[in-house]
């Protein structure tokens, strides 16, 4: 099996590639990355010397590139996207061009080259808002912000391939992933490296919204699941089963680190933010045998050991990310 991985410079999708090749060392894996500033090739680097391993850097936007390097693969698992909800806010338009339009790049060439199976990764803000319960695959899509609008979009047209072209189209949807090598940004390595620095953290609002956190290494095979034995035409929510508010979350962070909240900065909410994310994981439990097996206080803490571990790869990135605010 040739697998595609648009993406897979990045966070999530390098922890796919790396989780493929531990696994079979034998793989044939073809990563497609734009290399934007948060795709981060060095994520990559324990992977590199495998025989089966080729990186082609290019942009889903491209349909040329994209066609030459759809040939011959058998799937593809689609993480290219941008995704950080606050950028979004600012402007909406390359998450419209990456998230939609790429999309449809992919799936036109897929579907031209014949290829097996397309899963699509999404997330959970595609729901919007959750108070109470939990999402269920069958939940209608509600969308709060850009970000999310824009993966619904894309998750509605990967749903249409199959439905008018009879292609074979998967789609996952995520909560909060969380691990090593995650862009300083997001909130976890942000505040784990700001608090490394004597920096204060940014806490929004009074620090009550409310977020399901997954380990990357859980989402990562529950996608493979999802690639190897889902059934085509549906959703397959994957979550990690660990809720906790932005304050509580906050809470842990500063506890491990040894500082009190005088290190917290209470800013202005984010516009639209979404109280609560909550994913119902019966249907990818039932039918896959999904459980979600790293325990948030091991993660956390193996997470947060890691990026003090590895300043040489996030410093640089915070700088970078920085520039392009």
């Amino acid at each position: 099996m040739r697998i595609l991985v648009t993406g897979g410079a990045g966070f999530i999708g390098s922890e796919f590639v790396r989780q493929q090749f531990d696994a079979d060392a034998d793989a044939q894996i073809t990563v497609f990355d734009k290399l934007t500033y948060s795709g981060v090739e060095a994520n990559l680097a324990p992977v590199a010397g495998h025989a089966g391993y080729t990186f082609v850097q290019g942009d889903i936007c491209d349909a040329d590139a994209v066609d030459r390097v759809m040939a011959g693969h058998d799937v593809v698992v689609h993480f290219a996207a941008e995704s950080h909800v606050d950028r979004s806010i600012a402007g909406a338009g390359p998450f419209v061009m990456t998230n939609v339009v790429g999309t449809q790049v992919l799936l036109d060439a897929a579907r031209k080259h014949g290829v097996g199976r397309f899963v699509h990764v999404s997330t959970d803000e595609v729901y919007g808002s959750i108070t109470e319960g939990s999402w269920t695959e069958e939940w209608p899509l509600a969308p709060n912000s850009p970000y999310s609008s824009s993966k619904a979009g894309s998750d509605l047209l990967a749903l249409a391939y199959h439905r008018t072209h009879g292609m074979d189209v998967v789609v996952t949807r995520c909560s909060n992933n969380y691990g090593h090598y995650q862009f300083p940004e997001k909130v976890i390595p942000l505040f784990v490296t700001n608090l490394m620095d004597g920096k204060k953290v940014p806490l929004y609002g009074d620090g009550g919204n409310i977020r399901d956190w997954l380990h990357v290494s859980d989402h990562c095979r529950g996608i493979d699941l999802v690639m190897r034995k889902g059934r085509s035409g549906e959703v397959y929510n994957i979550g990690g089963g660990t809720e906790l508010t932005n304050k509580e979350l906050t809470g842990l962070l500063l506890e491990a680190a040894g500082l009190g909240w005088d290190m917290v900065e209470h800013v202005t909410d984010r516009k639209g933010h979404d109280l609560r994310y909550s994913l119902s994981i019966e249907k990818i439990r039932t039918e896959l045998g999904y459980e979600p097996q790293v325990r948030f206080e091991d993660g956390i803490a193996a997470t947060i050991a890691w990026y003090r571990e590895n300043r040489a790869w996030w410093e640089p990135l915070k700088v970078k990310a920085a520039q392009q605010s």
